[in-house]
């Protein structure tokens, strides 16, 4: 039977007075692997922020592998849940080598000082080449491309053996051959039999690989699609969601998306 990794039941987010989120309800089971779009202002930051525990909800409930936010220790909930973001991207020192950088990940710290024991740095070695940065365990983050830090960040990510990944829009800034690239080794890491649930948050439809089986899509704090990627992915439900004539086809299990206005453009 699949297991319930994340359960969100009515969840409502208010701050001074505005409904930030509203009627949010969402359930992520083994085995799924989901997709999250929106609009900028849609509500996606502040749902990551309330699943880290950042945000606190004004009413309704979050339930982590069956442990409720709000009555088990935030820490160690929070450890379950890997977040890779460009936030973190700025905050690594230059001079830190890849290998430190995922060791950091154990504890979930940024700018490490330890050396972590011999098995912890067998095991972050085995993570960099999970991450298939093996070649990059010596390398100061300061001279990494784009997409290598991105990787070496997904490898920090999993060293604390989070039972869902966040990977907040992970390919901002990177060019259409290391995108393409980061997109394809996050197929292969979704594939793998251990891997963590993952949840994709991103603007673009194009980034959403084959591996990733559900979606979700936010407009204005509310869910208005929810479910099975095929179900949910359709061109109203898009055009709705960002406010514009949104056309989608599919070509090997890969969507683009064409946004008809006076100027045809596909993004």
């Amino acid at each position: 039977m699949a297991r319930i990794v994340l359960q969100i039941s009515d969840l409502r987010i208010e701050r001074d007075g505005i409904t930030i989120l509203d009627g949010i309800n969402w359930r992520i089971q083994s085995g799924q692997h989901w997709a999250m779009l929106g609009a900028n202002g849609s509500g996606k930051t502040s749902l990551l922020s309330a699943l880290t525990g950042y945000l606190a909800a004004t009413s309704g409930e979050i339930e982590l592998l069956g442990q409720r936010f709000g009555e088990t220790d935030w820490r160690e909930l929070r450890k379950l849940i890997g977040l890779v973001s460009s936030s973190l991207r700025q905050m690594i020192p230059d001079a830190e080598p890849a290998l430190f950088t995922v060791l950091s990940g154990k504890d979930a710290i940024v700018d490490y000082w330890g050396n972590g024991t011999p098995k912890e740095r067998a095991r972050a070695r085995r993570i960099l080449q999970q991450v298939e940065c093996e070649y990059l365990a010596e390398r100061p983050w300061g001279v990494l491309s784009q997409g290598e830090r991105q990787r070496v960040l997904i490898g920090r990510a999993l060293m604390a053996a989070p039972r869902l990944l966040i990977l907040d829009e992970p390919c901002a800034g990177l060019d259409p051959v290391a995108r393409e690239n980061l997109l394809q080794f996050l197929q292969r890491l979704g594939m793998r039999k251990n891997s963590p649930t993952l949840v994709l948050v991103t603007h673009h439809i194009e980034e959403i690989m084959p591996v990733f089986s559900h979606a979700l899509i936010l407009k204005s704090g509310r869910i208005i699609g929810l479910g099975e990627k095929t179900s949910v992915l359709k061109s109203e439900i898009l055009s709705h969601a960002f406010g514009a004539k949104i056309k989608l086809t599919r070509q090997q299990g890969r969507f683009q998306a064409t946004i008809s206005s006076d100027h045809h453009h596909a993004v």
